[in-house]
């Protein structure tokens, strides 16, 4: 249709030219009527029909409407065909041999000029070419003169010639059309692929913010709402049933949540186990918590699989605004906010994000900025707190815990700047940093004293910082069985495989490996035997209940199960006398807590290393 634009008010033009011309030259003539009235009719009905043709929009059509423009174009195309013949014979009657030659000029002309602007269109070629014929051949035939009937017979060969001309351009037309509708099949093909998620048939990421940046890009937009799904039980489920399993379980949660997608709500899946819907108009939800939280509801229900019934609750985070044109770009960051909030606060329910949530993730916002300064190193420092031999009191060994003291932002508490550091992708060069520091001052503690070093979930899912990590103590001057790498339950449930390797490079570094905040987590039994732990960190949580027979019952079975196991058995959170000999009776061989000694500076660390036991009184120890 588009081609067609082009070449049919050429069509109307050529016709009207020829009609305007061949009137001129038989004005004085014939009679008025057949120079003036009927050329001017047919002129007008011309001028009309590239009027409407230039009017018309071929892109807007659909393939029904383009099919009837189409139809109806050969019939009229057919129509005029008529009109203009006979009229054109009706004018060699009048005039000389000048007059007759044009209006043999005026036939030849205007069939050649319409098959070529009907190129794309052969059908009314065909037809109009079919009539011109039957009206004008037998016409020049029947004036029984030898000019005549050459001229005739000279003009239907060469319009034989140019048909089969317009044919063949035709067919390579057809089949370039055809050619270029392929291709356009296949790159739609391929870019629906490449938007869509292969397991849930969703719109994948990519899509999802391409739909949330048009939305956004659009000076009209409004209300827009973004809320982001995490299913808080699902690796369990991969790891105890299988990655078939879980893509069940996937599939069927893609489809549940496909359920509330419509015109105004646009669902994807984001990656893993994490979905997104957006929200553009406010009269789709009236309330965005309660929307969110029925769509938990329904992600809930159990999903009916090879005969089990599995069931994996969910976490959302929301964010809505007001003017999606201006702050539409913030939609996903504070969504995303208020997921990693929920998962921390309150798992299994709706966060929506809240002018409280803004000043926390400006905060954060300021901490990764402070993180990604180029003198992060100077201002980075550690902490040692002491690890004493409960029999006699004296330090065996020190924890290194992270500090960092900000000029813009002051004392920076680790959890904080720790958790950012993982969010904003430098947790390898913070643990490289930290790592740094600790070598070298292990250099100014005393050699029969250990030291021991956290190591986050992000470390040791890294294979490049758990090499990294490895060279660094193999070029350091520390004697790598004074070193001890803490590693919590979180760190190991991440990717299990990928923890067992990163425990067997570190520990062929010749380091030691102790599991923190034994008793926490529901499987850290089954990480005894399928871990080379050489020590166990003993929960707080335990010693606060000391006092109780209970509380004491539990310490002293850890205590056993470390002893025969052959692991050493060290209890965080001592801060009492009290807690102290509870431990003691208890059968521990190694505390931490406030009471034996509080994080310090290496300098101040230095000043209370000595041959002194711990002084059961102040709970201090003495200087050298």
């Amino acid at each position: 249709m588009s081609e067609l634009k082009k070449q049919i008010p050429s069509l109307y033009g050529l016709l009207s030219v020829n009609a305007i011309a061949l009137a001129i030259t038989h004005y004085s003539l014939a009679p008025t009527y057949l120079t003036v009235a009927v050329p001017g009719l047919l002129v007008l009905s011309c001028l009309f029909r590239i009027a409407r043709w230039r009017r018309m929009e071929p892109s807007q059509m659909s393939e029904l409407e383009a099919t009837r423009k189409l139809n109806r174009t050969i019939i009229v195309t057919t129509l005029f065909t008529v009109p203009f013949s006979l009229w054109g014979m009706s004018l060699y009657e009048f005039g000389g041999p000048n007059e007759h030659g044009h209006v043999t000029v005026f036939a030849a002309i205007t069939v050649i000029g319409c098959v070529l602007c009907l190129t794309h269109l052969p059908v009314a070629a065909y037809l109009m070419v079919g009539l011109m014929m039957v009206l004008f051949l037998p016409f020049y035939i029947a004036q029984a003169n030898l000019v005549s009937i050459a001229i005739a017979i000279n003009v239907a060969l060469v319009i034989a010639v140019i048909v089969r001309v317009v044919r063949g351009s035709f067919e390579s037309f057809a089949h370039m059309v055809e050619a270029q509708s392929e291709a356009d099949r296949l790159h739609q093909m391929t870019r629906q692929q490449a938007l869509t998620d292969s397991l849930t048939n969703l719109p994948n990421r990519r899509q999802f913010f391409e739909k949330l940046q048009d939305l956004c890009a659009n000076e009209r937009s409004g209300y827009c709402a973004l809320a982001l799904f995490d299913l808080d039980r699902f690796k369990p489920i991969n790891d105890t049933f299988g990655h078939q399993y879980g893509d069940i379980v996937l599939i069927e949660i893609g489809r549940r949540l496909n359920v509330f997608a419509r015109t105004d709500i646009i669902v994807g899946r984001l990656g893993g186990d994490e979905f997104g819907l957006i929200v553009s108009s406010e009269k789709a939800i009236s309330n965005l918590a309660a929307f969110c939280r029925s769509i938990c509801d329904v992600l809930q229900q159990p999903i009916h699989v090879g005969g089990f019934d599995l069931t994996t609750s969910c976490t959302c985070g929301a964010a809505e605004t007001k003017n999606a044109f201006k702050e539409g770009n913030k939609l996903f960051e504070r969504a995303d906010y208020a997921l990693y909030y929920g998962k921390d606060h309150f798992r299994n329910d709706v966060t929506v994000f809240s002018n409280q949530h803004e000043r926390e993730l400006l905060a954060e916002q300021a901490i990764e900025t402070g993180l990604r300064s180029a003198k992060l190193a100077d201002e980075l420092s550690l902490a040692y707190q002491p690890i004493a031999d409960i029999a006699t009191g004296r330090i065996t060994a020190v924890e290194a815990l992270a500090r960092w003291r900000s000029p813009a932002l002051g004392d920076v508490p680790p959890g904080r700047f720790i958790s950012a550091a993982e969010r904003c992708g430098i947790m390898h060069a913070l643990t490289m940093m930290l790592l740094g520091k600790l070598l070298q001052d292990s250099a100014a503690i005393p050699s029969e004293i250990g030291v021991s070093f956290n190591l986050s979930a992000h470390d040791l899912s890294s294979h490049d910082t758990v090499m990294a990590i490895v060279a660094a103590v193999r070029a350091s001057d520390l004697d790598p069985r004074r070193l001890t790498f803490e590693l919590t339950e979180t760190a190991l449930i991440r990717d299990f495989e990928l923890a067992q390797r990163a425990i067997k490079a570190l520990k062929d570094s010749g380091a030691q490996i102790a599991l923190d905040d034994f008793g926490t987590g529901y499987s850290s039994f089954s990480y005894l035997h399928q871990m080379s732990f050489d020590k166990i960190k003993i929960d707080r949580s335990f010693v606060s209940k000391i006092d109780t027979n209970h509380g004491r019952r539990i310490i002293a079975s850890i205590a056993d199960l470390c002893h025969g196991l052959g692991l050493v058995s060290i209890v965080e959170g001592i801060e009492t006398a009290e807690q102290l000999a509870a431990v003691k009776r208890c059968g521990c061989l190694f505390g931490q807590g406030y009471y034996i000694g509080r994080p310090i500076s290496l300098y101040d660390l230095q000043n209370v290393i000595g041959p002194q036991p711990i002084n059961a009184k102040t709970g201090t120890y003495h200087a050298r």
